[in-house]
């Protein structure tokens, strides 16, 4: 049976020494995150996720979510105990507002609380995650009686949440909905359609379930204008905050998918429900932006933490399964044969996961931090460029992190040999539970466009400058230490080559757009690559000081520097090749026609 440990130690490392939390001390809900808080909230937060959600976790998997014939679903053994315990804990809480019974802690206890969560058990992480994005939008867009009427039960999960959006016709062009939302003389919409691939669609663990569904009202723009947002419960809410009768939603069927079975996603039937328009009509899609925006982060983090979970239980198999012997002479001459973690290629994929996960363990913390000082930063300067930053950085974190996530899952899946194929040892779980995340919130080719196409270009290109400028300084600073100076030579060139697939983009893509579609998802890896090697250079400069500081855990950050030198040597050389590719334009991808796609018999 698989196991799990959460990463407590390189959490409580990354918060407190390379993020500096308690710097923030003066900033509204920073002052209560101490760093004995912190560490508390971490310590106890992945106990509790290796305690209780782990173990049920491959169950999970193998026993999947219920239909009963009067369209209700029942999770999996286990589920609805973990979640009144969950709910019970506060873990849901944590970085909500106080006025509507959340903590009001920083998000980056939210996010590091919510990669132990995935990490146990990513399909029952679900259900909590998708309740926060259905907060986010209603937080940021809904009237103040839809946020007292909902917000106080969702943020202490007695009622979750969820986001509409695709129907069985359109994907990603929500423009061709098809759902309808027909006022109603009491202020209300009655909401007819059918929506698919509702992950938490519906369970049997909170009390209600609040559908934030995605529809057009009569003589809308056919089209993204047209969009509007509603609230739409599973059961109406009285107006003393007492469950009513019934709604007009049911789950019409779950999708038998390839991963995440504990969690139900469902064909959701509308049928007359009664819902109610949040935020302005026909701007819905931006409303439900603010929570899928909210959910890449999340997912992102789901990329992480499959990462993170196959990565120690392929660690411990390599310690124990023995294969051959060491290239340089035996490693253990008593023993029949040496444990496959000496041989070089076992350890290639072995430093490619520790690598990985640290360093986006580091962005998605870092990135949290950012959601934080844009609302809350002293100054607008700095409020302004937190935010762009986060912007321009949300599609990496998505699609790099979930593109490298799912490819060291299998990698460690491949540490097994033959056993990693079989379903006992778990670990084709986390490879298809991986999966999903490479299409959750837009596919990565979406995310690789958002950034190319929009980000990049937005005010004059101005986040896209705040990056290259803030890792162009702490590159400048690293150089003048001797330690630190091989890293920070290594990162400037990786830079470079950034640049220089920018400065194509701008001389090409405007000619022929082509251009920019054939390489947006090369140049989305070659940003991910410089970003994780910015967190590394960081996390070395915050090791270094350590050991020069006469620390008593030097083995802790020697493996920090070292791994930092394993990245900028294994990981940053790709920037140069992905630059080539994306700089061959589109003219060979794009020159066949379609008759040239077809087998010939």
């Amino acid at each position: 049976m698989p196991s799990y440990t959460a990463p407590t130690r390189d959490t409580r490392f990354i918060i407190n020494e390379m993020l500096d939390l308690e710097s923030y001390a003066e900033l509204p809900g920073f002052e209560a995150a101490s760093a004995d808080v912190t560490d508390a909230v971490i310590n106890e937060g992945g106990k509790f996720c290796a305690e209780v959600l782990a173990p049920i976790n491959q169950s999970g998997d193998q026993e999947g979510c219920t239909r009963h014939e009067d369209g209700s679903v029942t999770a999996p053994k286990g589920f609805k105990e973990a979640f009144d315990q969950f709910r019970e804990a506060g873990w849901g809480t944590l970085s909500q507002p106080e006025e509507f019974g959340g903590q009001g802690m920083p998000h980056v206890l939210g996010f590091a609380f919510e990669e132990f969560v995935s990490s146990a058990n990513q399909a029952f992480g679900m259900y909590p995650g998708l309740t926060n994005g259905a907060v986010s939008a209603l937080l940021a867009k809904g009237s103040q009686e839809q946020k007292e009427k909902y917000l106080p039960k969702m943020i202490s999960n007695e009622w979750t949440g969820t986001m509409n959006l695709t129907e069985p016709h359109c994907g990603t062009d929500l423009g061709m909905i098809r759902t309808k939302a027909e006022p109603q003389a009491d202020g209300s919409y009655a909401i007819t359609g059918t929506k698919i691939f509702i992950s938490a669609g519906e369970h049997d663990m909170a009390d209600n379930i609040i559908h934030l569904v995605l529809a057009k009202t009569p003589g809308a723009p056919d089209s993204t204008k047209g969009i509007s947002l509603f609230v739409v419960p599973k059961f109406l809410v009285e107006e003393d905050g007492s469950i009513g009768e019934r709604n007009g939603v049911v789950c019409g069927s779950i999708e038998h998918k390839m991963g995440i079975h504990g969690n139900a996603t469902c064909v959701l039937n509308y049928d007359g429900a009664k819902g109610w328009l949040v935020g302005e009509e026909n701007k819905g899609l931006a409303a439900m932006f603010i929570m899928m925006n909210a959910a890449r982060l999340g997912v992102g983090i789901q990329g992480l933490s499959q990462a993170e979970v196959a990565y120690q239980n392929a660690v411990a198999y390599a310690l124990d399964r023995r294969q051959g012997r060491a290239l340089t002479g035996p490693a253990e001459p008593e023993q029949q044969a040496d444990p496959i973690f000496v041989h070089p290629d076992v350890r290639r994929m072995l430093m490619d996961a520790k690598a990985f996960t640290e360093g986006m363990r580091a962005l998605c913390l870092w990135g949290a931090l950012q959601v934080d000082l844009s609302h809350k930063a002293a100054t607008e300067e700095e409020r302004e460029q937190a935010d762009m930053l986060i912007g321009l950085l949300t599609p990496v974190i998505k699609g790099y992190g979930t593109d490298k996530g799912y490819e060291v899952a299998t990698n460690m899946q491949q540490v097994f040999g033959g056993h990693g194929y079989i379903e006992e040892w778990g670990m084709s779980q986390f490879v298809r539970d991986a999966r999903i995340a490479q299409i959750y919130e837009g596919t990565n080719g979406v995310q690789a466009m958002d950034l190319c196409g929009r980000k990049l270009a937005q005010k004059g290109g101005a986040a896209v400058q705040a990056f290259f400028k803030v890792v162009g300084e702490d590159i400048a600073e690293a150089k003048g230490d001797e330690t630190l100076a091989p890293l920070a030579e290594a990162m400037e060139k990786a830079l470079g080559q950034q640049q220089a697939a920018t400065m194509w983009f701008m001389q090409n893509a405007m000619q022929n757009p082509n251009h920019l579609g054939a390489g947006a998802h090369h140049y989305m890896h070659i940003m991910g690559i410089v970003t994780l090697g910015w967190m590394w250079l960081r996390m070395a400069k915050a090791a270094q000081a350590a050991l020069a500081a006469g620390t008593d855990d030097k083995a802790f950050y020697e493996a920090k520097l070292t791994t930092a030198r394993y990245y900028m040597d294994r990981y940053l050389p790709d920037a140069g090749a992905l630059r080539r590719k994306l700089e061959t334009g589109s003219d060979s991808m794009m020159a066949l026609g379609e008759e040239a796609f077809a087998t010939a018999a």
